[in-house]
């Protein structure tokens, strides 16, 4: 009996011992298999529109070079004068009103110091914009550090914070506009002669009013200004600051996306996201506004590349160029049309998805809040301050985004291709995932920031401020590095730029298909009144074209 039970007692030891690492074994593989399910590819057969949910769950940011650059390293921006030009004459006064949001009133404040720099004249402190769309009554003051733009040019162009008194009486300035992209002889052939008769000129509505292709000295002064003399004020630096900060909290690397999808927006681009009978005619109210505007083709808009990127097709972009749901995004945008039910496919591809109204409370916010620069300022500078800024669309902000982030060290900034994307989008559902995410990456390059990606001289310079940037060719040939190059400044006293190295490029050469960059150039040579555009048709500029007849569309596009 003794006997018997020992036996019986060895064999179910023994079938326990053999069972446990069996289960155990099992079980790893189906825990395995299950996470394989989400992390892999889908099979050929599986559709995109199939493996979106799988998306939404899993993935992980691949790291290879997607927060910078390699090469980036090798730039910086230089915007030295190469000479002491400045010729104050007494007696010469320069005034401007600026126009639009934000963004657009950078691009004339800096434009009016250079104007002010060709004709000798005194520069008073800009007038912002405010009666415009946006309706913010701030004054430069309370956006801008007036002091440290005052002095910081102080060997450039004179500036004072008003015009002088004649007996007791502020002079009253002559007002005038000159042409869109007015060069430098155009400015001495219109605006010197009225400055010499009446002493004091205001040029309104100036925004792109100065020529895009300028001298050197020129290019660098508008990159001082641009770069270094336009500083926010301390409050709303200081503000900046803390959103950035918390954003470094929650994650090491961060995105920021500039999400232009407002009804007015989608209005006048004439496109179509397939919102049905009410979409045509919610958008079709608003596009009645605008009598010029003639009634669109929006398959052919997409197919020009014409149209913003929905929020779903932005975030199906960045998954398939590698980064994970565990990505932390900061997201800048107006009213988006749809509302949450156009953001919920975003952010169920990026769930820690962030604006400065969900990482500040209102109480930091209340000095900003009423004023809508002031809180463009702030998605300014964290867009800026952002590893990776994405942008749906070409408006101002993108633009001086996009420059500045190149100046100060060729951060990491991703616009789509959306000619191309368009057809890839339009099939998303017939292909597999793999196949799908191979395409984006072959067709975003170009278009993912490099140093070497844009030509000098391409494009809109406070977008592609190519003269104001220098290669430190030395250190690159130290190191071996070996790339096209399109930088064309390489100046003697260098200083190593303060981006990191955070992975490696995407692509190190100049991609098959360029950019299709923006030709805003006016006929720089012609001195007629009216403003002509060299491409009517490029919808970035186009809506300038009638901005004269409908002055609030150029304001609601404007930033």
């Amino acid at each position: 009996m003794a006997a018997s039970q020992r036996r019986r007692h060895h064999t179910i030891g023994g079938f326990r011992r053999w069972m446990i690492p069996a289960i155990s074994a099992v079980t790893f593989t189906v825990v395995f298999l299950c996470l394989l399910s989400f992390l892999a590819p889908p099979l050929d057969g599986e559709s995109l529109h199939q493996v979106r949910h799988r998306l939404f769950i899993g993935g992980k940011t691949s790291e290879r070079g997607l927060w910078g650059s390699k090469t980036s390293r090798y730039f910086h921006g230089c915007s030295n004068a190469t000479r002491a030009e400045k010729n104050t004459v007494a007696n010469r006064f320069l005034m401007i009103a600026t126009s639009g949001g934000l963004n657009q009133q950078r691009t004339g404040i800096t434009d009016a110091v250079v104007a002010a720099h060709i004709l000798n004249a005194t520069l008073v402190v800009p007038k912002l914009d405010a009666k415009s769309f946006w309706k913010d009554a701030s004054d430069f003051t309370q956006i801008f550090d007036v002091d440290w733009f005052i002095s910081f040019l102080s060997k450039d162009v004179k500036i004072i914070k008003e015009l002088p008194r004649r007996g007791g009486k502020i002079m009253a300035p002559y007002t005038m506009r000159v042409p869109r992209k007015c060069t430098p002889r155009c400015y001495q052939n219109r605006v010197l002669p009225v400055l010499l008769k009446k002493r004091a000129v205001q040029l309104t509505k100036f925004d792109y009013r100065l020529a895009n292709k300028l001298d050197t000295d020129l290019q660098k002064l508008r990159c001082r200004v641009n770069y270094h003399a336009l500083r926010f004020t301390e409050q709303i630096q200081e503000m900046g600051r803390k959103l950035v900060r918390r954003m470094r909290m929650k994650s090491r690397h961060f995105i920021a996306l500039h999400l232009r999808f407002e009804p007015d927006m989608l209005a006048f681009s004439g496109c179509y996201y397939g919102g049905g009978e009410n979409e045509t005619r919610e958008l079709g109210a608003i596009r009645k506004r605008w009598k010029t505007l003639h009634t669109s083709n929006p398959d052919k808009e997409r197919r020009h590349g014409k149209c913003p990127l929905t929020p779903e097709e932005v975030g199906l972009m960045l998954r398939a160029l590698g980064f994970g749901s565990d990505v932390h995004v900061y997201v800048a945008s107006g009213e988006v049309y749809g509302g949450e039910e156009k953001l919920a496919p975003l952010k169920r591809l990026f769930p820690n998805f962030h604006s400065k109204d969900t990482i500040a409370n209102s109480d930091e916010l209340a000095p900003f809040s009423s004023f809508s620069s002031r809180m463009a300022a702030l998605d300014f500078m964290v867009c800026g301050e952002s590893d990776v800024f994405v942008t749906n669309n070409n408006g101002n902000m993108a633009r001086m985004l996009a420059g500045r982030r190149r100046y100060f060290g060729h951060k990491r900034t991703i616009r789509p291709n959306a000619k191309k994307l368009y057809s890839l989008f339009s099939n998303r559902a017939n292909m597999s995932w793999e196949a799908f995410a191979s395409k984006v990456r072959t067709y975003q390059k170009g278009f993912m920031g490099e140093p070497n990606e844009v030509r000098p001289g391409r494009g809109e310079f406070h977008e592609n401020p190519s003269t104001c940037i220098c290669e430190d060719s030395e250190a690159k040939s130290k190191e071996g590095t070996s790339f096209k190059s399109p930088t064309i400044a390489s100046p003697k006293n260098r200083k190593d730029d303060e981006s990191k190295d955070t992975g490696e490029p995407v692509d190190d050469q100049m991609s098959d298909e360029e950019p299709d960059w923006s030709n805003p150039d006016y006929d720089e040579n012609r001195t007629e009144p009216h403003e002509k555009l060299t491409n009517p048709g490029d919808f970035d500029y186009n809506l300038f074209l009638k901005s004269e007849e409908h002055p609030e569309l150029e304001e609601i596009l404007s930033d």
